[in-house]
């Protein structure tokens, strides 16, 4: 009897779209930080976090924000692609997951999951290997996070309000991630920001507000 195959879970390749900071995260005006380098720290902090995954073979950033570049400029494993005359979150992913390919499972991640551990990020991996396309909401439960597709798969998303129902709707599967999984939280407010900063914030986002709060 033939054994059964095991999914590859690894060489993955993660889309981080990121806007321009100097337009990024305008609903953060009233934390009492300066909000142009609080959207650059979040998105690094996502950023280092996705290339930290073991999981993870590849990061490409869509982003015209040239402190982006200039971060990840020597990196080996993260890539940034200029977004462009590209207008919108899905055109910039689609624009990424086109310089990925389709050779190797593909994932979009938004920019701005600041509190994201690697390991987590990897539990997500792992069980979409098994899925065509899969799916983590934000921590509302109507958002999504991540959305991911294997090898082979036509690329297709729909981030923005209530993403999450239009990706099953693309045929994403909500994949049985952790409810605490860092994964979940997003930050577009200072609320969700705070919650973030109770899970853990990354180095970058924890120095940004903690020099605000000196």
């Amino acid at each position: 009897m033939e054994a059964m195959s095991t999914p590859d879970t690894s060489g993955w390749t993660i889309v981080v779209p990121v806007k321009p900071a100097a337009v990024g995260k305008t609903r953060l005006t009233d934390v009492g930080t300066d909000r142009e380098a609080l959207a650059r720290a979040i998105a690094l902090d996502t950023i280092t976090a996705a290339a930290a995954a073991d999981l993870v073979s590849r990061v490409i950033v869509v982003t015209d924000d040239e402190g982006v570049r200039a971060e990840f400029r020597r990196s080996r494993t993260v890539e940034v692609v200029p977004e462009g005359d590209t207008r919108g979150l899905d055109a910039a992913i689609a624009l990424g997951a086109a310089v990925a390919g389709v050779g190797s499972p593909r994932a979009a991640l938004l920019g701005d999951v600041p509190a994201l551990r690697p390991a987590d990020l990897d539990a997500a991996l792992e069980r979409a290997a098994s899925v065509e396309r899969g799916l983590v909401t934000d921590a509302e439960g109507t958002g999504s996070t991540l959305i991911t597709a294997r090898a082979g798969a036509v690329w297709v998303s729909a981030f923005g309000p209530d993403s999450a129902a239009r990706h099953r709707l693309l045929g994403c599967t909500d994949l049985s991630v952790a409810r605490d999984s860092t994964l979940h939280r997003d930050v577009d407010t200072a609320a969700q920001l705070s919650e973030a900063v109770a899970l853990g914030v990354g180095p970058r986002t924890a120095a940004v507000l903690a020099a605000a709060a000196a």
